[in-house]
């Protein structure tokens, strides 16, 4: 695999207005030729799918979706441009993959990477800065492994990292990217609940054996 530079990441996101990471991947996969780059970006849809980023998106739908069993709920809001998006199928599809997405995905807590508290990184940091296994590394060693694992750590929360259940090849981000295209509007993921359960409910211990016994001496 070609060598991609930060020069042809900059130029191709010149030319495309795609973001930093889909042009570094675009290089990747067309062996660091622009040209070719650029039409990959085009055919996943990534291109246009920026430009319409920044517009507003302030319609949408609120859904719901049980797991078999009724042991996990989850309400989604996802948010489009206009109404009449919202009332298509594809977008209502979309949404509805989204919500089973949540439900399947026990570690996600936020919608993006930005999204996770500050308080929350230095926290994973402290954690994993007091591993054993770092104890005896150069610190600049050290410092590399640790970005790494949080890096890894942030992504298990964030929703738009994970791959999406339907399609491992692609995370939940590539899919909304290619919806966006599909669809012509901005779509964004404003915020979301998954119920568990019982979560949070201290539940009675008991011991079996001691039953028994109880039983047996009456």
């Amino acid at each position: 695999m070609a060598e991609i530079s930060a020069k042809a990441v900059k130029e191709l996101r010149e030319k495309t207005g795609a973001g930093m990471m889909d042009c570094k991947k675009a290089l990747q996969e067309s062996d660091g030729d622009i040209t070719k780059a650029g039409e990959w970006l085009r055919q996943k849809g990534i291109t246009s799918a920026e430009k319409k980023a920044g517009r507003v998106a302030a319609e949408g739908l609120v859904d719901s979706y049980i797991h078999t069993g009724g042991r996990i709920g989850v309400l989604v809001e996802v948010n489009c441009e206009t109404d009449f998006v919202a009332r298509g199928e594809q977008f209502q599809t979309l949404v509805r993959n989204i919500a089973m997405q949540i439900a399947a995905c026990p570690n996600v807590e936020y919608i993006k990477v930005e999204d996770i508290p500050a308080e929350l990184v230095e926290k994973e940091k402290a954690i994993e800065l007091g591993r054993d296994d770092l104890g005896n590394k150069p610190q600049n060693i050290k410092e590399k492994i640790v970005q790494g694992r949080i890096d890894k750590r942030l992504k298990e929360l964030s929703l738009m990292d994970q791959p999406y259940i339907r399609d491992q090849n692609i995370t939940v981000a590539e899919l909304i990217t290619q919806s966006v295209a599909q669809i012509g509007e901005n779509i964004q993921v404003r915020r979301f609940v998954r119920f568990v359960l019982g979560e949070g409910i201290e539940k009675e211990e008991k011991n079996f054996a001691d039953e028994v016994a109880a039983v047996g001496s009456k």
